[in-house]
Formats: C-alpha cells, structure tokens, sequence
C-alpha cells in the first residue's frame, strides 16, 4: 500500500537517477555483461540456448539474493516498513507510465502530428515514422495498457507473493526480456529462456490487469464494464503474445476502441490481430480516456492493498 502511494506521488526522481542510476539499470548492466561473455555467435544453436538458461538463472537469482539482503537489513531498523516500501516504490512504474503516455497525448494536442511522433517513439518499438495522429494515438493506448502489466500490476503481485526478492527477480526477467528476448539472429536461441520465463511471471498479472481495467471501467465516463470482459474473452487469445492480449482487449473493449492490428518494427510489417471492434480512428482525446481508466484501476488496486494491510494488522 505504501510503495504504490510513494510511487504515485513521488515517481523516481530524476535527480537520484542521475546521480546513481536506477535498478533496472544496475540489472541491465548485468545483463549486458553476461550477453557480452556468453552470447558468441561462433558457439552452436544448442549451446546459445543453454548459456541462455544460464544467463537468465544467475540474473534472477542475484536480484532475488540482492532483494533478500536488502529487506532483512531493513526489517532490523526503526521503521523499516517504510524503508522496504521505497525500496519496492523504485520497481513500480505507474507515474513513470502515466506521464509518458500523458506526453504523448499534450504533444499531439500542443505541437501535432510529429511532435506526437517523436513522443511516442520514446515508449514503443515500432516504426513511427509513417503513423498518422491515430496511430499515434492507438500506439500510446496500446503501450500504456500493456506495460500496466508488465510495469504495475506484475511488480506489485510478485511483491505481494514473495516481497522485495519477489519483485527484484521479477524486473531481473523483465528487464532480460526486453534486452535479449528478440526474434532475430542474436537472440532467437540466447534470447529464448529469457523470453519464455518472461511469458510465464507475466502470465497472472496480465489476467488480472484485464480484470482491474474492467472494474475501473465502472468510474470511467462512457466505459462499459461488460465489453471489456467481452472483448478478453473473443480478443485476447489471437493475440500474438499470450500475455499482452488480456489488457489491451479490455481496454479497447472498455473504451469502444480498435487496438492492435498490422504494424511495422525496423521496416518489417507485422499482422497483429484486432483487439476490440470499436473505432479505429483514434485522437489526443481517447489517450486521456484511456489514461483515466488505468488510473481508476490502480485506485482498485490500491483499495485491494489497503483492505489486505489492515486484514493482516
């Protein structure tokens, strides 16, 4: 209850990140250096593929062992409660999420279409060259609902689950995913540990954030409840991902909206399934909408956390 207070409120500040970085950089530092010693293009298939295994193991298990140390350390001080819930506040990323998507939507409705390009592309991997104001749009919604998952909701039900070492080994296989979980020549066989196991951890949160956008649906102005549950059902399995399906069905489901579809990373295209049958056209406005809907979801967590915290008193 505390971290998600402390994390909405105060974010990271960039003033600490700049002078000591942030954890999922120190994770990533560790990541790099393992890609650099054991991902060797002159190795076989079979062995990238157990080095892989390797690699993932040895991060996981050292943010785990790092988070352990760190919380018995603090639970032998005054106050220590509130010392883990800044620490955990620092691998939440429900303000860091909510201003950058929020960027995306003040740029299109201050600057236009490329100022709204260039904003987006600092939170989406794919090409934003040739969007028009409703990709844009489309891109930012899509992106705030899936990492809504993979940046709130699964960090803090690892924490819940198994406390600092839980979501320290979480953001370990996170972060290892988005550095060397790709479909390309480095990665595919390097890569594929890190990518599975990803899929796995993620598999619960990405459920229930779809569940989280459905109740947030009742506080949202226009929102219905009944087709984002509708639009998980129908949508969410055709997805290409097995996780990022969940929440981006319920919030186009809860919006009216039409998420998904074909889109082009490094010039490849890719045919992504529809999420929702709403409307396709999308504007600065719906970014808003959406961002009011994750925001009535994490005030459900919240709630949810709260009540645990006195039950457990």
């Amino acid at each position: 209850m505390l971290a998600l207070c402390i994390d909405a409120g105060a974010g990271y500040p960039d003033a600490v990140y700049r002078r000591i970085g942030h954890p999922v950089t120190w994770i990533g530092a560790l990541i790099g250096l393992l890609d650099a010693r054991l991902n060797r293009t002159e190795y076989a298939p079979a062995t990238r593929r157990m080095l892989g295994v390797l690699a993932i193991l040895v991060t996981a298990l050292t943010a785990a062992g790092l988070g352990y140390v760190v919380q018995s350390a603090l639970l032998r001080l005054p106050f220590g409660t509130l010392g883990i819930a800044i620490a955990t506040s620092t691998l939440i990323a429900s303000r860091s999420l909510h201003d950058h998507v929020r960027d995306v939507s003040v740029a299109l409705k201050s600057g236009g279409l490329e100022p709204g390009r260039e904003a987006v592309g600092r939170i989406v991997g794919r090409d934003t060259a040739a969007l028009d104001e409703g990709g844009v749009a489309r891109a930012a919604i899509e992106s705030l609902a899936e990492n809504a998952s993979d940046g709130v909701v699964a960090p803090v039900l690892w924490f819940a689950l198994l406390g600092l070492p839980g979501i320290a080994a979480y953001k370990a296989i996170n972060t290892a995913d988005s550095m060397t979980g790709h479909r390309n020549q480095r990665y595919q066989d390097y890569g594929w540990a890190a990518a599975r196991l990803d899929d796995f951890v993620n598999l619960p949160a990405s459920r229930l954030t779809g569940v989280l956008f459905a109740g947030g649906a009742r506080f949202t102005p226009g929102a219905s409840s009944a087709n984002a549950v509708t639009a998980m059902a129908r949508d969410a399995p055709r997805h290409r991902s097995p996780n990022a399906g969940w929440p981006e069905a319920a919030m186009a489901g809860a919006l009216g909206l039409k998420l998904g579809g074909p889109r082009t990373y490094a010039g490849t295209p890719v045919d992504d399934a529809f999420m929702g049958n709403g409307r396709r056209e999308l504007t600065a406005n719906d970014i808003d909408r959406s961002l009011f809907l994750a925001r009535c979801s994490w005030g459900i967590m919240l709630s949810l956390a709260t009540a645990a915290a006195f039950i457990v008193q």
